[in-house]
């Protein structure tokens, strides 16, 4: 059935359910005989990679091997045996590692053609150089006749037992599949973390490694690539709905199951408000925020009725009714949190209906809704910058005959895309202005629209002036907008300081906190944590990489060669930030920054990412920054970790102090 009107107070009364506690079972570790001839196993497959990587083979069929190997090292270096066939699976994952490895060594990559069965691959992350696995599922006709085929990314629920060796097994392909209507791309996700910071990134990895291996098979000509849907369950589904919402334009469709949407009001006794700027900065990954951007995409939603999860679907429901977006809502009567195979099936049959509708590349209308340049777009319409973080950004566009009208809201900077094939001017309305404007033409003869306001006016401007205006002065852009848990979205390396510290207790601090940050890494996001001695550092991580700076102008060369071109002043004995001042034995900064060495990465002080395990074994609602753009952290004393905020908060839209 399909719901035409919600109660949301008593979802909201079951919000107390949410305070549930995620940290790992018990584990059941195997018998010494049984680790030791694992390690023996795993030691021959090790071989074999360096063997491979001798011969000069490369990814991803090195990656598709090598991550049999790293699951299994993974498995050993964490401990993580938490069901009791754990040492079985790990023993048929370097089987399966080394068949793969004879074969790859031969030339020969059969799995990358499989079809009718699940089969792992994996790609190498641009954020750690770590290789992470998704399994893909092609229906056993694929490619057999001239039948195209959609495709689904999918991704899992919470499973606190999840390991790379659980993933490819649970994947390993002796299980046939079924579906004869699509490609499934099951997401791995970086585990746990709903889809979030790394997380994120992962999925769109994925999707990257996928299309990339299937148009060198040439394969993709039986992908309809119009037909991309994203889905999930539970943990799937709040990543369906943050990553729907924020990336409109990736998908043809959206399929949330349960989930979460909103933090407050899911989170269990949770202050509202927040403090500054950890209440701002929710505003990054609460989907309901972004709600209006299902203008742009359908969403088929489901829930079952007795499920608190439901409230996700809810919230955006109503806020989509006051906006008269329409969304299909299919719900369960009597079922609790699961999404059962019947219920599957018919939701496959609302999916099939809504992309059977014809929907054009260049839509003639966007509604586009953002509170953060971390997700500044959607088809034709760019926002290149704000008037102010985490506020309500929007613009609602249409194209005319003439040209576009456009109304926006806390936008500074726009961009607009002409249609293939049209160069004439083009006639713009926009916010009660009215501009005859000729297009800038790219080099593959695309036009374009750049816009800059100021003192409340539009008016046009090239791109070239925009690059130059941000080499002159940084400024918050995509790619470049804090906190600082955005840099680990991307590619990294952390630098140690090889000198010696002004002070003891910084030195351990910035210590301790680093090997926290590697620990919690390895264990929740599910990496390698890039971590080098500064006089390490290359002049290709320099131009490719976020720079995460661990130490004191003393102990850390790099932070001293750039400490003058940041927004804070740090001697021996005070550090200054924000108009205060703090005695430098007893408190250390934080912060993100334009690094003063390439402008286009972010140079980070002191600081992983800001929230910590606690947070991890909870909620993933709960996995939100801590600290902001900066902060000053007061070292309480005893453990070396036991610090407190002196101050936080955010740079303004020009990084400097607000």
């Amino acid at each position: 059935m399909f719901r035409t009107a919600v109660c949301l107070t008593l979802c909201l009364m079951s919000s107390e359910a949410f305070a549930q506690n995620f940290g790992s079972p018990k584990t059941i570790p195997p018998s010494d005989e049984t680790v030791f001839s694992l390690k023996e196993k795993h030691g021959k497959l090790a071989r074999y990679m360096a063997s491979l990587r001798r011969q000069g083979v490369r990814d991803p069929g090195l990656a598709d091997v090598e991550i049999y190997e790293r699951a299994v090292r993974m498995l050993f270096e964490l401990g993580e045996y938490y069901h009791k066939d754990t040492a079985a699976w790990a023993d048929e994952v370097l089987d399966r590692g080394l068949l793969r490895a004879k074969l790859l060594g031969q030339g020969d990559t059969p799995w990358a053609v499989a079809v009718g069965h699940p089969v792992i691959r994996a790609y190498r992350s641009r954020v750690d150089g770590s290789v992470q696995p998704f399994a893909v599922s092609f229906p056993a006709d694929f490619g057999k006749t001239s039948k195209t085929y959609r495709v689904d990314f999918v991704m899992h629920g919470r499973d606190p037992s999840l390991t790379e060796v659980k993933f490819l097994h649970t994947y390993n392909g002796d299980r046939k599949y079924s579906e004869t209507d699509r490609v499934e791309v099951q997401i791995f996700g970086r585990g746990n973390v709903a889809y979030r910071w790394a997380g994120e990134t992962d999925v769109f990895e994925v999707m990257q490694a996928f299309w990339s291996q299937e148009r060198s098979s040439g394969r993709d000509r039986f992908l309809d690539g119009s037909k991309t849907v994203l889905r999930g369950f539970s943990m799937g589904g709040a990543g369906t709905w943050h990553l729907g919402l924020h990336h409109p334009d990736r998908w043809a469709l959206l399929s949330p199951g349960a989930g979460f949407s909103t933090t407050h009001g899911y989170v269990s006794k949770l202050p509202k408000p927040l403090a500054s700027p950890q209440e701002e900065c929710l505003a990054i990954y609460d989907a309901i925020n972004y709600a209006e951007n299902a203008f742009n995409v359908p969403i088929v939603a489901y829930s079952g009725a007795k499920d608190p999860q439901k409230l996700a679907a809810d919230l955006v429901e109503e806020r989509l009714k006051k906006l008269r977006i329409p969304m299909k809502h299919l719900i369960a009567p009597d079922l609790e949190h699961a999404f059962p195979a019947e219920w599957q099936k018919k939701a496959n049959v609302l999916w099939k209906e809504e992309l059977a509708k014809e929907r054009p590349a260049y839509p003639p209308e966007i509604r586009f809704v953002t509170y953060t340049l971390k997700y500044p777009s959607s088809k034709w319409v760019e926002i290149l910058s704000l008037e102010q973080h985490y506020k309500e950004s929007r613009v609602h566009a249409k194209r005319t005959e003439e040209g576009f009208e456009a109304k926006t809201a806390n936008v500074r900077q726009l961009h607009l895309t002409l249609p293939s094939g049209d160069g004439d001017p083009q006639k713009l309305d926009i916010d009660g202005q009215s501009l005859k404007l000729r297009p800038w033409m790219d080099a593959s003869g695309i036009g374009h629209l750049y816009l800059t306001k100021k003192d409340g006016r539009w008016k046009q401007v090239l791109p070239q002036r925009l690059a130059n205006d941000r080499g002159r002065q940084p400024q918050k852009i995509v790619g470049l907008t804090g906190p600082i848990d955005d840099a680990f979205c991307d590619g990294f390396v952390c630098l140690r300081g090889s000198g010696k510290a002004w002070h003891a207790a910084t030195d351990d601090y910035v210590k301790a906190d680093l090997e926290r940050f590697a620990k919690e890494w390895s264990k929740h996001l599910r990496g390698d944590l890039p971590v080098k001695d500064e006089e390490e550092l290359t002049g290709d991580e320099v131009l490719s990489k976020h720079l995460i700076l661990f130490g004191d102008p003393g102990s850390n060369s790099m932070l001293a060669e750039i400490l003058d071109a940041l927004p804070i002043t740090w001697t021996k004995d005070e550090i200054r930030v924000a108009g205060k001042t703090y005695d430098a034995s007893k408190h250390v900064p934080a912060l993100i920054f334009p690094n003063p060495l390439n402008p286009a990465k972010y140079v980070v002080i002191n600081s992983g990412h800001t929230f910590h395990a606690a947070e991890f074994q909870k909620t993933n609602a709960l996995i939100y920054p801590r600290l902001g753009d900066w902060a000053v952290l007061r070292l309480v004393g005893g453990d070396a970790l036991n610090v407190e905020p002196a101050a936080s908060g955010l740079f303004d839209e020009f990084w400097k102090v607000k």
